[in-house]
């Protein structure tokens, strides 16, 4: 090899080497504020009160994404053509995407649920088709529990994507009952009945005041509404002892439930 072409060696080798300690300066300067705007991140979540498993999920997202870019810087510095890799990605990401488009929606509305909290961890709901008490928040599905002790996990996309119902978002709830009494029984006695065993209940809320009145003149009773406000954790419990209790003071002061009769008529043909 001739005077040149070691000359041109030298000089390339040069340049690679000044091109390899440009990246790798890019590299380690980059992978520092990196570190620091992922720290940022997460303390601006967690002030908020972010969810911890959404600040995990970030924390993994947010430093694999920054990596990339430092990566892609890095190489960029040492002179490598990125433009080629950065489409590839682009378009493994997007068939990615498509295949789990459904995956993706699931996951898109778990860190709205974990964001905006329309519910918590022990909240009963009615939300996807169903209703129960929460048990867990993934980010691609809901736990519940029903009342008879059965777990069903709804996605979260089905949650989201529909009308939610939170029973437990309030302190106090109202317990909606309809009593029927006969027209020839005495309104002003089932009143007296009604409101003496909503004041003798303890777990009744004294405001707002309970409210009874008669709502409508049936075909064959008399209807009486009675709206009671209890706390939320005592609503079922209260629900079903005023319609015991009701039923049978009624029996006991003389007023009369009506109920669905049918009339036969039958006629002898010769």
């Amino acid at each position: 090899m001739d005077l040149v072409n070691w000359q041109r060696l030298f000089e390339g080798l040069g340049d690679f080497g000044i091109a390899l300690a440009r990246s790798v300066i890019v590299f380690f300067v980059l992978r520092v504020i990196a570190k620091i705007t992922l720290r940022l991140l997460i303390k601006v979540l967690q002030r908020g009160h972010t969810d911890e498993m959404l600040i995990g999920f970030a924390r993994s997202i947010g430093n694999a994404f920054l990596m990339l870019i430092v990566v892609i810087a890095s190489l960029n510095a040492l002179g490598v053509d990125t433009t080629s890799l950065i489409a590839i990605l682009a378009t493994a990401g997007l068939a990615v995407g498509l295949a789990l488009q459904d995956s993706m929606k699931n996951f898109a509305s778990g860190v709205l649920l974990l964001i905006f909290k329309p519910f918590n961890k022990g909240d009963y709901i009615e939300a996807g088709g169903t209703d129960g008490v929460v048990q867990t928040i993934s980010l691609f599905s809901t736990l519940m529990l029903t009342f008879d002790n059965r777990e069903v996990i709804v996605p979260n996309g089905a949650i989201w994507g529909g009308v939610i119902t939170n029973y437990s978002a309030r302190d106090t709830r109202r317990v909606d009952m309809v009593f029927g009494i006969g027209y020839g029984d005495d309104l002003a006695r089932a009143r007296t009945v009604i409101d003496d065993i909503l004041s003798a209940d303890e777990r009744i809320l004294a405001d707002p005041a309970p409210w009874v009145a008669v709502s409508e003149l049936a075909d064959s009773s008399v209807k009486f509404i009675v709206r009671p406000w209890v706390k939320s954790e005592d609503y079922w419990s209260v629900k079903f002892d005023l319609t015991e209790r009701i039923k049978l003071a009624f029996d006991e002061g003389g007023v009369s439930i009506p109920f669905p009769q049918m009339d036969v008529h039958m006629s002898k043909v010769a």
